[in-house]
């Protein structure tokens, strides 16, 4: 398949010589969480079809945005990773899913896929620093059979798959109600009332959580008037 070009010589059109066809920003997204599997990725974006899965990754491949790695023991199975220059596609991805978050969502279409496991970027994207401020906790989500942590460190946040060693919290929530608190403006303490989801753990580290991932109040793309 040849690969098309705006044929500019302009950084951001050469960005989007590499990154800009169908799917792949997508599975930068996947893999900027961590390595994965070649079925991992396929089980995460439905609707894009091995063959073209294939094509898209030899052209990551191809352009030194993605390798391919071993994963440790007790896997020890092929996947995929970002490599530098992948992984500094970080903050333009996160700065999309914020841009999203305001103006784009909006509720749930019926026939849309949800993956709990892309709230971890979310949470990335909504997250507050200065609200984090002088706190040092962490929180682990168990979203049906998903489990993920975040770790708060005086500002900084850091989002991962898989459960936490020690959790100052933890959140458990349906799959419905975090999709509720994303697109129909729920907050998670009406969550907890209506018991679509439960927290326990330290008080103050959950007081906390309530202003630690804000999402932006949502925008209108009408013009005005």
């Amino acid at each position: 398949m040849e690969q098309r070009t705006y044929n500019q010589y302009c950084a951001t059109a050469r960005t989007l010589d590499l990154v800009g066809e169908r799917w792949t920003l997508l599975l930068v997204r996947e893999l900027l969480t961590g390595p994965k599997r070649f079925g991992d990725l396929q089980a995460s974006l439905r609707g894009l079809g091995t063959g073209l899965l294939a094509a898209r990754l030899k052209h990551l491949e191809r352009e030194g945005l993605v390798h391919k790695i071993t994963l440790p023991p007790p896997a020890r199975t092929p996947a995929y990773a970002l490599t530098e220059a992948g992984e500094e596609l970080g903050p333009a991805i996160l700065a999309i899913a914020r841009w999203g978050l305001r103006w784009a969502m909006g509720e749930r279409r019926p026939e849309e896929t949800f993956h709990p496991g892309w709230t971890v970027l979310g949470l990335q994207a909504c997250f507050d620093p200065e609200a984090a401020a002088g706190l040092h906790a962490v929180y682990e989500f168990r979203v049906d059979d998903e489990v993920f942590h975040a770790r708060i460190d005086d500002g900084t946040a850091e989002v991962l798959h898989g459960p936490a060693q020690r959790p100052d919290a933890t959140i458990t929530i349906s799959e419905d109600a975090l999709v509720g608190l994303t697109g129909a403006g729920g907050t998670l303490s009406e969550a907890i009332r209506s018991g679509a989801a439960s927290a326990s753990g330290d008080r103050e580290a959950l007081r906390r959580l309530q202003g630690l991932f804000r999402l932006p109040p949502a925008g209108s793309r009408k013009p005005a008037g």
